[in-house]
């Protein structure tokens, strides 16, 4: 018997662990679907190139074809290790625009406003900086300056300037608009996972156990409050109970199919599967909002890009001393901007500049040297869905992101001045010595019907999932403000999927500040 059982040990999961077991007298069960984080190229920044083939740490989803796409179903890769996917993501750390919590407060969350959720970041964080009103210094999750850049990526930052933006220091800081370097989720160095941050401290507590290779099946229920979780490990199932309360850190993907696999969740859509209704919530799974992103790749006439790199003496160098380019986290430079369609004063478009040509996710090597501006639209309008395959727990889930499907067109104008902006960046006098011909969309794609059409081709998700157990307190909110599912007690989601409505950035920072105010939740202390 527990008093906590967690299911997923990634960004919120491992977070969780560590703060509800700082209590000695509260037992508590950590379950993760991959294996341990044992991989160097998780720890590596550099290594996350090489994790694109590693279906072991990997879940591997794809949507289903996707109609505004051509019909292609986009690849969705998802972390299943510990630490999640803040184990192979690109560690820029980003917390969004101040005015998104607000907003977060305004649609139903009430307590997540940026005021309130603030010193949870800062309490999270380690900045290298030090510790201001914005930063932390004293948290587990190290956040610091890359130790290594490529020569391209200032190019990148001083072209940026010369078309006319702003430069950033510090895009977590006073404002987010602007241009400059990312701060990274590294110590050292090396990668500073949730895992790493988190998990690895309290792995030594009595009152912790995790289990690896763990996949749960569902959530178990006596008199309506959840009390238990089936899962499988090793070819063999087992049934753990919790004394206190169940939660969930699956994450956007995960967290609402095991709902709807434990009787949670549209009423017909868990009939179809011949699943009991233990309550009906229909807005389990939808809300699924994601960033889009499109990038600009350019053929570079100096070999300085990270293409031609040779993995022995990356790894020699980063082994041998902590330095070099095995440090970078490859997307090393970037920048926020409000297009000519930004609603208020948030950006809606973010950039990430990668010093190599990047196609398909780094999975379609492309010949000789480049480099790659990524462009993605950050308030997008359209919604999607998640739906059951099967009620078999091992199937995945049918993924519906549904892109650019807002009825006037909103989300597509705003990728349309995503490549505009990028190409204007690329044009810039100090990208002049390295400019070689535009490999994609390609020098004589100009018309707005050819880039239309250029986007529906390569446009991919930039791995921002969220909504999906939408936090909020009308009908069809999934879970209240203090992250407790609706129609159930003794159940909590704590992760990407709670949010109201996408941030404006990277997602990996938000998800660690929602554990860390869902541990004060939980422990009556918010």
């Amino acid at each position: 018997m527990y008093d906590y059982i967690i299911v997923g040990a990634g960004s919120a999961g491992c977070v969780l662990a560590n703060r509800l077991s700082e209590d000695p007298d509260v037992r508590v069960l950590l379950l993760e679907a991959g294996p341990r984080d044992w991989h160097p190229f998780v720890h590596m920044p550099a290594g996350l190139a090489k994790l694109v083939g590693k279906k072991g740490v990997n879940w591997d989803y794809s949507t289903a074809p996707e109609p505004h796409l051509d019909g292609r179903m986009l690849w969705w890769p998802r972390g299943k290790v510990l630490g999640g996917s803040s184990s192979i993501n690109a560690m820029c750390y980003i917390r969004g625009h101040a005015r998104d919590y607000d907003e977060w407060a305004a649609l139903g969350a009430v307590g997540w406003d940026w005021r309130s959720v603030l010193p949870y970041f800062r309490r999270a964080e380690t900045n290298s900086r030090g510790a201001d009103a914005f930063h932390g210094d004293s948290g587990p999750l190290h956040v610091s300056d890359l130790k290594y850049t490529n020569e391209l990526s200032g190019v990148f930052i001083e072209a940026a300037r010369q078309a006319g933006f702003a430069l950033n220091r510090d895009f977590n800081g006073e404002r987010q608009e602007g241009f400059g370097w990312y701060q990274v989720t590294q110590k050292d160095g090396a990668r500073c996972s949730t895992a790493v941050a988190y998990l690895r401290p309290a792995r030594g507590r009595r009152n912790l156990t995790v289990v690896t290779r763990a996949q749960a099946q569902k959530v178990l229920f006596d008199q309506g409050r959840a009390n238990a979780v089936l899962y499988t490990a090793g070819g063999r199932a087992f049934c753990e109970s919790a004394d206190r309360e169940v939660i969930l850190c699956g994450g956007a993907i995960n967290s609402p199919q095991l709902l709807m696999l434990s009787g949670l969740g549209p009423a017909a859509e868990l009939r179809r599967h011949g699943i009991e209704v233990l309550a009906d919530l229909p807005g389990v799974g939808d809300n699924l909002q994601d960033h889009l992103d499109i990038c600009t790749l350019q053929r570079s006439l100096r070999p300085v890009t990270y293409d031609r790199l040779s993995d022995l003496s990356v790894a020699l160098r980063y082994y041998l001393g902590r330095g070099g380019p095995g440090t970078s986290n490859i997307a090393e430079a970037g920048g926020f901007a409000r297009s000519s369609l930004a609603e208020d004063e948030r950006p809606d478009l973010q950039f990430h500049f990668v010093p190599a040509q990047l196609d398909d996710h780094g999975r379609h090597r492309l010949p000789g040297d480049g480099y790659t501006v990524h462009a993605c639209a950050l308030r997008p309008r359209s919604r999607g869905r998640l739906r059951l395959a099967s009620a078999n727990p091992f199937d995945k889930p049918r993924i519906e992101a549904n892109y650019l499907s807002d009825p006037d067109g909103h989300d597509l104008k705003v990728m349309l001045e995503g490549l505009r902006l990028s190409r204007a960046i690329l044009a810039q006098p100090a990208f002049a010595p390295y400019r070689g011909e535009e490999i994609l969309p390609g020098d004589g794609v100009r018309a707005e019907a050819d880039l239309v059409a250029f986007i529906r081709r390569k446009a991919e998700t930039i791995y921002h999932p969220v909504g999906t157990c939408r936090m909020g307190t009308d009908e069809t909110a999934v879970v209240d403000p203090q992250l407790r599912v609706r129609g159930v007690t003794g159940l909590r989601v704590v992760d990407a999927s709670v949010m109201p409505k996408l941030i404006g950035g990277n997602t990996n920072a938000p998800v660690v500040m929602i554990a860390e105010r869902a541990a004060d939740l939980i422990r009556g202390e918010a």
